[in-house]
Parts: C-alpha cells; structure tokens; sequence
C-alpha cells in the first residue's frame, strides 16, 4: 500500500512539474485585475504601479507568474489567488452508536476557473450497516411453483441478512403487465381469471401492486405473501421496468430507510420499455413519480408508457437502490445486458423453483457491498468531477471512482478533483458518495473571480493625477476623467490625435462597435448582451464556429471568434474527440508523416490519406539516395569520409544474396549496385539491404574496334562512289535517249539562200604559170 501511495505522489509531482512547464496565460478581454484571474489559472496580475511604461496597455500586468518575474515585477505584488478548499463538517469515521462511513460530510471549494483542485474523502464499510430488502415477485401464471416457495422463505432470508448486518427489514410487492391489449387478454372472462381453467386460486390481471411495507417482521412477511394469488397475461415479457419504478419512487410507502437498499426482481421473463406502449395505444412517457392509489394499486399503468432504461437507472441510482435479479437461465443473457446498464446491479440464476434465491440474495448482497463505487449527482453547469482511488487500478481519473472487494472495517481514500470552467455566480452545491448508500459528501463550490487588492482606498492618488484611486495598480478614474493616469479629461479641445488612436489600420473608429473616448475605445454590448473586447472593440465571443447549431460544439469557449476547446476534445469547432485510434500505425501516428487531427491523419509532403502510408507524388529513392549506398555498402564514393553522418537517415546491411532488387544505381567508377528499400516510419528514412557483389562492364577490344571501323570506313566510302557513279551513268543515259529522239524528229531542206551572191569579179595572177 505504501508502495502504492508513494508512486501516486510521484506521478502527481511529474504530472504538476509537467503542468507548470506549460503554463500558460490567454489573454482575452483584460482591462483589470479581475478580468486577467478569470482569463485561466496560469494568468496573474502584478499591482506594482510603476510595472507598465506609458503608453503601454494595462493588460501587460496580465501575464504568467514566471513571465511577471522576469519583468520585474516584485513577487510582492503579484496577485494570483490559488484555489482552496474549507472543511465545513468532518465526523471521524465510526461503526458505533451513529454509524460514520464517510469523512468528511461537507466541505467548501474555491476554484480558479480553469485550475483543478484535489481533495482526499475516505470510506470505511461499517459492521452492522441496516439492510433493507424489497421482494419485487413476477405473479403471471409460469411463476406458480415460484410462488409458492417464496411464501416459505420469508424467515430465512431475514435470519440470513440479520447473521451479516444484525438489522434487516423486509418488504413485499408483486406485477404482472399492463391491463391492456396485446399485453393481457381484455376479454371480461380473461380479466376476472387470466389463469387456465384448472386454476383455482388465479387473480386477475394487475400491473403493480406494493403488497407489504418494509417490515423485520418475518412472520408477517410470509402472512401476507400467502396471501397472493397467481396471475396471467398475454405476451411473454412483462411489466417488471413499471414496478421497479414505482418501488424506487414510491419512497414513503415502501418504507426505504437509512440503509443498504436491496430491491429483487424475481421472475422468468424479460421486460417491456419505452415505446412498447404505443402498442396499445398509450403515448405518454412515464413521468417518474409516485402513483399508488388508496389500495396499493399502480393508478396510471394503462396511461403512462413503460419507463426507459435510462430512467430506471437513474432513479435507482438517485434512491440508492441496488437491484438484483434474480432470473430463470433463459433469459439471463438479457438481464446482464441490463446490468451493465445499471450501475450496483447484480444478475444471480434462479433455478426451476426459486428454491436457492435465499443463497442467491446473501451472494449478490455481499459482492454488491464490497465493491465501492463512488459517483456525484447532476453537478452545476461548467463544473466537472473526476476520481481517483488507492486501490489497484484506480489510480488513473475517471468519472467514477472504484474500489473492489472492499472487506468490512476497511478503509480506502478517493482522491476527488473538481474543476470549474468557467466563473459561477453564486455559490453551488452538488453531493458525492458510494452508490447504495445513503452517506453523502455535500461539495459546495465558489469562483475566484474577484481580486482581493489591499491598496484600493478612498480619494485621490498622486499616480493618478489626483483624479482617481489606485485599485490593484491601476488607475480608477473620477468621473470625467479618461488614461491611464486619468491624465485626459473629456471634452479637450484637440480630439484629432486622440480619435487617430481608435481606428485600426486607419479603419472605422472602434471597428464601429465602440465609442472613442479620450483616445480609449469603450465598446457596446453586443447582440447577445455581452461585450465587445479589444483595443479596437475587434473581438467578441458570440461569432466562433459552429457544431449541431452549437457553439464551439458545445465542448468549448468562444474566445475573439476562435474556440478554445475543453479538455479531451479539438478542432476548429470543438467537434471531435481527442481520440487517436484511427491513425494508429504501430507505434506512431499517421506513420509519422502527419498530424491526427479529429481522428483522421492530416498528411503532409505529399503523402496520401488514411494513413499517410503512400506518396505518389514522390520521387523514387534509389537514384536520390545512390551515394549513400555507395559508402554505406562499400566505403566508397563522394559522401565516403562523412559517411554517417550524411546518410544518418538510412540503416543499412550488406547481404550475399537479394531475393528481388528494386534498385540498380551505377557507383562512381560506373558499376552496379544493387539494393532494396523499405521505408519507415517518418520522413525520408529507409531499411537498406544491399547486395555485396557489384557488376561491372568489361573492357572494349581496341583491336577489333580498329579493324573494324577502317573496314567499315571503307565499305562505306565504296557503296557511296558506287552509288554516286550510278547516278551520273543514268543521267547521262537519259540525255543521250534525248538528243537521240531530237536528231530523228529533225528534216534539212534543199534550198538557196537569196541572201547568197556568187562573186563577179576574176583576178588572174601574172605571175601564176599553173605549174605547181
């Protein structure tokens, strides 16, 4: 146990170091000291007058209590009123005389809106604690036999109850269904005797009848249990939820004490509910309350519909009642569902007869006694209540708080946490307690919104001008007076400068939602009562994003247009649940490639939803990341000296043999490597397997190159001559067939030419002899 207490104390000392690391102060509306405690707890506000220079806002003196220090703000003078609790009535826990079981019985809380505020309250079972147990018996007609061993067991269950408590009182009440069809045959024959023929002792149909108050009278309880008749109806289930409710709320004359309230169900069919009465025409729901008439009698069966589920636990939580049913195997199945429906509820197996339902009761009596359940009632609007336990498996918050086979005289300690979110006006007042006893904690709640400054006084300061007071460090201006110092007097003649401080990037005066005064913007009220905020009245809390036509989603606070959501929830509109199970990848998030947002990965760099598993816009890694191949698998190449440091994002292995290489990158000497990749979680990191033998070109026959390229040289220099040689012999072939064609075509004609004149003139030569 020591073990135990002194873990918890340091998870709550990591848990409280962790919370003051991320402290923090939102400011939203802050123009005084009462604005900036109600802005969070982690907001406090220093009263030193000199803390601000001039011109600066007063909401500078708003701030964390660590960020006020290093402004030098003397820690004198910081105000930040830290949530407390009072002990109002604290009765030491006893089992003697007037019986104690829960310490302490009332208790005062004020509360930083924002901050929450533990306390311990201690529960220790007591001997001899009352026991009051009410008989609640089916009588339709498959529960004769059942009936008729109850009338016997009255004495027995009341000696078996009072050998555990020494104080038991025992009460009696009967049901059937309602009187109307298709649940019981409305015939008038069938209404006088819904039993077969064969039946004698039959009674007619009912819907609940409260038979016998609670009594330690045994003898009077098999009296007037002998009394009863069996009954009958139509359809299989039965009108059980409509009795439970009328014996849960029919306090007075059931006759519930201060004790341990037992209520069985006894029976061997299942249960109308809600909505089932429309069957027969009834519309109303069931309203909850008291309607026994003067004969004991459920007056309102036939015009109020079956109760919920939901209604039944909820009023038998509100009274204190732990039910058991006692049931037939057939229909077991259906009352556990219930039970988990029911807190403080047990389900016990009745056999043919009803002959072990005394063992039953004493074994369902003590596991719902020794398991401690503690719960609150409705709790005021804006505050919420966890608990803790030193028991095993309690340690961790929950809305109700657990303790296991807790042994009589035993002592456990829950550790209560209340927090409100908001201020409260008023002081409210909600209980706690363990479930099936009437013992409750009273937890009275006040807000700290108000600052408590012993500086205020009557008349004027000389910080202010001799126009105002000092309260809690700033100026409170007299009436006609504007600043910070209540240096400014409206009406001043020259407003142009003052007025040029109101608009907001030259913009309309006060965003138009304010008033400029004296160079300070006072704002209106908005349309919902509240008020514009800001400098330049630019904020409201009436215009955030809405979920189901709620604000915020109903799980947050409108804070200038931006939800501020509650614990446990996110979103733009408070929509979603601070779940992650949906974008769970082993041990990350979204594979670590992007942010869960509302449940549902926000990827990023490409990757694609659901999970950020895929990018199919990506480029492939195995040129990009050749280099860090080269000198993680061989020593070698460009990143060879700062191999680890380069390729830090990469694991790598050589191995003998691939099975199949995805990747083939040349090295720098032009070789093959070959490699997988697998990526993993994160960005750019890989699981790198790669193969230790590389391959390698062979050399070039220079030779054969060579001889070769001179042969084709000149093969090709031949084909060329030969082809140029063929086309200059089938051009000159073609000319030739042409002159040929034109010297046959062509005829010479026989003529002279009359341009022609033979000679007439004859000179002999004197000295020719005509010897040659």
């Amino acid at each position: 146990m020591h073990q135990i207490v002194t873990v918890r104390i340091f998870l709550l000392l990591l848990y409280g170091g962790f919370v003051c690391s991320k402290e923090e102060c939102i400011k939203t509306a802050v123009t005084s000291c009462d604005d900036c405690i109600k802005s969070g707890p982690g907001c406090a506000w220093c009263t030193d007058l000199n803390f601000i220079k001039p011109g600066e806002l007063e909401a500078v003196r708003c701030d964390t209590k660590e960020e006020l220090i290093k402004k030098h703000c003397p820690e004198v003078n910081i105000m930040s009123p830290p949530s407390k609790k009072r002990v109002i009535t604290d009765n030491q826990l006893s089992a003697k005389g007037t019986i104690v079981q829960l310490q302490p019985q009332e208790i005062n809380v004020e509360l930083r809106p924002g901050e929450a505020h533990t306390f311990q309250m201690k529960f220790k079972r007591a001997e001899g604690y009352p026991v009051d147990l009410y008989y609640l018996m089916d009588l339709s007609y498959s529960m004769e036999d059942d009936l008729k061993n109850v009338k016997n067991l009255g004495i027995e269950i009341l000696n078996k109850l009072n050998g555990i408590t020494g104080n038991a009182r025992i009460g009696f009440g009967s049901f059937v269904d309602k009187t109307l069809l298709p649940f019981t045959d409305t015939s008038p024959e069938k209404l006088k005797k819904p039993c077969p023929p064969k039946e004698q002792e039959c009674q007619p149909p009912f819907g609940y009848r409260h038979v016998l108050k609670l009594t330690n009278n045994a003898v009077q309880f098999e009296d007037m249990v002998s009394l009863q008749k069996i009954s009958g109806n139509l359809d299989t289930p039965e009108g059980g939820l409509d009795a439970i409710m009328q014996a849960a709320t029919c306090v007075d004359k059931i006759g519930w004490g201060n004790s341990t309230r037992l209520l069985v169900l006894a029976t061997d069919a299942g249960f109308h509910m809600a909505g089932d009465g429309k069957l027969a025409g009834i519309l109303e729901p069931n309203q909850e309350s008291c309607q026994l008439d003067a004969s004991n009698l459920y007056a309102s069966s036939s015009t109020w519909d079956y109760p919920s589920v939901g209604q039944i636990a909820r009023k038998l939580e509100e009274q204190n009642i732990q039910p058991i049913f006692a049931v037939t195997e057939d229909v077991a199945d259906v009352y556990r569902e219930l039970s988990k429906l029911i807190p403080k509820s047990d389900v016990g197996v009745l056999s043919k007869d009803s002959g072990n339902v005394v063992n039953l009761i004493v074994s369902a009596y003590n596991k719902l006694s020794s398991n401690i359940i503690v719960n609150h009632d409705v709790l005021p609007e804006d505050i919420s209540v966890t608990f803790t336990s030193n028991c095993v498996g309690g340690d961790k918050p929950s809305d109700k708080g657990t303790c296991n086979n807790v042994n009589i005289g035993q002592e456990v300690i829950f550790d209560v946490t209340v927090k409100a979110a908001t201020c409260i006006k008023g002081q409210k007042s909600f209980n706690i307690g363990p479930l099936g006893f009437n013992e409750k904690m009273k937890v009275n709640v006040n807000t700290l919104c108000d600052c408590k400054c012993d500086e205020a006084v009557t008349g004027s300061h000389v910080h202010c001008n001799n126009h105002g007071k000092v309260v809690c460090g700033i100026c409170s201006c007299e009436t006609n007076f504007l600043g910070q110092r209540c240096e400014c007097s409206l009406g001043q003649k020259d407003e142009t400068s003052l007025k040029a401080q109101c608009r907001k990037d030259n913009g309309t005066e006060c965003e138009g939602r304010g008033d400029c005064e004296c160079g300070v913007c006072k704002c209106h009220l908005t349309e919902g009562g509240n008020s514009y905020y800001g400098t330049h009245c630019e904020c409201d809390d009436e215009h955030c994003e809405k979920y189901q036509n709620m604000l915020c989603g109903g799980n947050g606070q409108c804070r200038c247009g931006t939800c501020r959501c509650s614990d446990g929830f996110e979103g733009t509109a408070c929509q979603c649940k601070t779940m992650t199970d949906s974008c769970e990848t082993g041990e990350t998030l979204c594979h670590g490639r992007g942010k869960c947002r509302c449940n549902q990965c926000d990827c990023e760099r490409g990757y694609k939803p659901p999970k950020c598993e895929f990018c199919p816009t990506c480029i492939p890694p195995c040129q990009k990341h050749g280099s860090c191949i080269e000198c993680l698998g061989f020593g070698t190449g460009p990143f060879e000296k700062n191999c680890s440091k380069s390729c830090s994002h990469l694991i790598a292995q050589t191995v003998d043999k691939l099975i199949k290489s995805d990747c083939q990158v040349k090295n720098h000497m032009g070789c093959r490597m070959f490699f997988t990749m697998t990526e993993q979680d994160g960005f750019d990191k890989y699981y790198v397997k790669i193969l230790k033998d590389v391959e390698c070109p062979e050399g070039p026959n220079v030779a054969a190159i060579v001889g070769g390229s001179l042969a084709g040289v000149a093969l090709i220099g031949l084909l060329l001559l030969m082809i140029i040689k063929g086309i200059f012999y089938v051009k000159d072939l073609k000319e030739w067939r042409k002159f040929e064609k034109e010297m046959q075509r062509s005829k010479w004609a026989n003529s002279d030419n009359p341009l022609f004149k033979k000679a007439t003139t004859t000179v002999a030569n004197p000295a020719f002899t005509g010897d040659s």
